[in-house]
């Protein structure tokens, strides 16, 4: 079965001479340019992030690279590769197109570094490999990436934490996670060794814990700050108070100087998350709540005060 060609040079935008730096500086551009995160939902995207990875993991090799090239001729010659010397009399069986979904590599690539997308019959297999034996070689394990919760206090402080996570197969792990202080929203944690299984005793892939905040009864994020609604009893705006408001670091006291409006916010250095400069801060925003059914006595208050305020509202 004949298998399509890949250019790895052609698609990486180098000459065939290119030195590995040539080689490695075209891969990170075009690997910024179609990064899955950076073209979420397109597929044509991560096709192409796809290849130019394999393409580079070849080109990168200097062995790999030298075997590659060995082809020789053969890679002017249209698109389908039929084998390197030794191989002519081979037929190959791909069990129905693996793609990426399996070693993470295209058919072309398994051919002839192996790795189990193509099998050889009708001489009894490979024999020795042509190809210096790479199919008995280690291949590390793809890096794996999911999303766990955390409360903001869990955020802030940081510390050891039991995260359990779905695995492919339906089944579940747990894992003991170490919560850097101040992770934000969006973080990254790396947990070594634990992604996909390598092959042929390869090491394993790293796991990318992404953190989610997980919504918080009394405080909202706004990046590494956050913001909490102090509600205040209109005498207290008018007079000013001292309030015992909740931080993610336990309760502190704050002032509240009189004539406080609606919307005001207060600051409380250092109180956010992120850690030692770059930690923000804690805003209290006033709010300004009425009673809501007056006694008599206190309706004939609010009545004579309104009677003697010169205060307006609207003015």
């Amino acid at each position: 079965m004949a298998v399509e060609y890949k250019d790895y040079y052609k698609l990486l935008g180098v000459e065939r001479s290119a030195p590995r730096d040539d080689i490695s500086k075209a891969y990170k551009k075009l690997a910024r340019k179609y990064h899955p995160d950076l073209n979420p939902g397109d597929k044509n995207a991560e096709d192409r992030f796809k290849e130019i990875n394999e393409a580079y993991e070849v080109l990168k090799d200097d062995e790999k690279r030298r075997l590659y090239d060995q082809l020789g001729p053969n890679w002017q010659h249209g698109q389908q590769f039929q084998g390197a010397p030794g191989f002519e009399n081979m037929r190959f069986d791909f069990g129905g197109g693996r793609g990426f979904e399996g070693a993470g590599f295209s058919d072309f690539f398994e051919t002839l570094f192996g790795g189990g997308g193509a099998r050889g019959r009708g001489q009894g297999g490979f024999g020795p490999d042509p190809f210096g034996n790479f199919s008995a070689r280690q291949r590390r394990g793809r890096d794996v990436e999911a999303e766990f919760s955390l409360t903001l206090e869990e955020a802030y402080r940081g510390g050891r934490k039991a995260v359990t996570l779905r695995e492919a197969n339906g089944g579940t792990k747990t894992l003991e996670v170490n919560i850097p202080a101040g992770v934000r929203e969006g973080g990254r944690i790396r947990l070594a060794g634990q992604g996909d299984p390598g092959m042929g005793g390869g090491p394993a892939g790293d796991l990318y814990l992404k953190v989610r905040m997980a919504p918080h009864p009394q405080f909202t994020p706004d990046g590494d700050n956050v913001i909490y609604d102090l509600q205040l009893a209109p005498w207290e705006a008018a007079l000013g108070a001292t309030v015992r408001v909740p931080t993610l670091d336990g309760e502190v006291d704050v002032t509240v100087a009189p004539g406080a409006c609606s919307g005001r916010k207060l600051r409380l250095r250092g109180k956010g998350l992120g850690t030692g400069a770059a930690r923000g801060d804690q805003y209290v925003r006033i709010g300004i709540r009425t009673p809501g059914e007056a006694t008599p006595r206190e309706r004939e208050l609010w009545e004579e005060l309104a009677r003697i305020s010169a205060f307006r509202a609207r003015d």
